[in-house]
């Protein structure tokens, strides 16, 4: 059935891109941002790190396998909106439980479809991430750039996904405590920290350093999120509390984070790094790793000379940095995602150099 133009992409310079809408009949004004995934949008959907943010698929079908109960990132996304060029209504899969369409749905989530994705990709990635307005066909073009003009993006991001109370995640014969501060963490880092005997405490991103001192944990890790990590000074001043005294490990979020509370500097990338295919250098060993990211800001290396960080990783593809390390102080960071799920899986070994950590953190007790 061939269903007629009912929606658009509006961004600041006037310029429209017409498609189907599906999911949630929302009007959004987000970021718009583009991903170059081929598989795993139920998990980029639920990722909260994409909270507020209208994400482009550059991959032309989406929505072929259905959504499954248990690959969730997170239990209510937070996404801001997707746009796609094919939409898929329905699913091959025999673990499908619900629609993709259902999913946005039930979680006020719009998106759109028949959008010429590469055109929009191609403006993004030449002009840079904006801000943009998906909205109704029949809005006149100067009344979306009003809108859009008249919208400030939010810099709330994290109070906004990061659990109320803390949360625990068990696993059978244990062998280590952990605590996970959340700024929007994905559910397949628990999963992987379980699954290496860790027993996991998940806790909002404002508690204090002395409420974590007491817990007394083999290990501290230090979410992915969403936004600028100059927003989120709570975690920031954790750091510079908690250093020394537990091995620490970010990711993401974290990483920038890490780097801002040993007095270093972040900045926002052009139009960031988000996909399952991007290669970086681990420079201990010079093994390539094919990495998950999603992220808009990146540390700056001209920054670090002097913080007693050293740089671990960069990005092959813009030289940017990847990894931070602070050995003294049992501290260490990526900016890509260990945990990506689905893959890449090169880069698992980073959760196993945490549990090193801590096993080593327990003989010297």
């Amino acid at each position: 059935m061939i269903r007629q133009y009912d929606g658009k992409i509006v961004l600041p310079d006037g310029s429209e891109y017409p498609g189907c809408r599906f999911g949630a009949r929302e009007d959004r004004v987000c970021e718009l941002v583009f991903n170059t995934s081929m598989v795993g949008y139920q998990e980029i959907v639920s990722d909260p790190s994409y909270t507020g943010q209208l994400v482009v698929m550059t991959y032309p079908i989406i929505g072929n396998y259905g959504v499954t109960d248990e690959d969730y990132e997170t239990k209510i996304p937070s996404i801001g909106g997707l746009v796609v060029r094919e939409y898929n209504d329905i699913p091959s899969n025999f673990r499908y439980t619900k629609t993709l369409s259902e999913i946005l749905e039930d979680h006020n989530i719009p998106a759109i479809e028949g959008v010429d994705t590469r055109r929009l990709t191609r403006a993004i990635r030449d002009e840079g991430s904006c801000k943009a307005l998906l909205t109704g066909l029949d809005v006149p073009a100067e009344e979306a750039v009003e809108r859009l003009n008249a919208t400030e993006l939010r810099h709330d991001q994290v109070p906004q996904v990061s659990c109320r109370k803390r949360w625990y995640a068990r696993t059978s014969n244990h062998r280590y405590t952990v605590v996970a501060v959340d700024c929007g963490i994905k559910l397949n880092i628990v999963r992987s920290l379980n699954a290496r005997g860790c027993n996991v405490t998940v806790v909002p991103y404002d508690t204090p350093a002395r409420v974590i001192e007491d817990m007394e944990p083999d290990g501290v890790f230090l979410s992915n999120g969403p936004g600028d990590p100059e927003d989120v000074g709570p975690v920031i001043e954790l750091v510079r509390r908690l250093r020394g005294k537990f091995p620490i490990f970010g990711i993401c979020l974290g990483h920038q984070m890490i780097a801002l509370a040993y007095g270093g500097r972040t900045y926002k990338l052009k139009f960031g790094h988000r996909g399952g295919n991007h290669p970086v250098k681990d420079l201990s060993t010079g093994k390539l790793e094919i990495t998950s990211q999603n992220h808009s800001f990146a540390v700056d290396a001209a920054s670090l000379p002097g913080t007693g960080l050293e740089v671990t990783h960069i990005n092959l593809l813009d030289s940017t940095v990847e990894g931070l390390a602070c050995p003294a102080d049992r501290v260490f960071s990526v900016q890509y995602h260990p945990e990506s799920a689905p893959g890449p899986q090169d880069s698992g070994y980073l959760f196993d150099r945490f549990i090193q950590m801590m096993e080593e953190g327990k003989h010297h007790a």
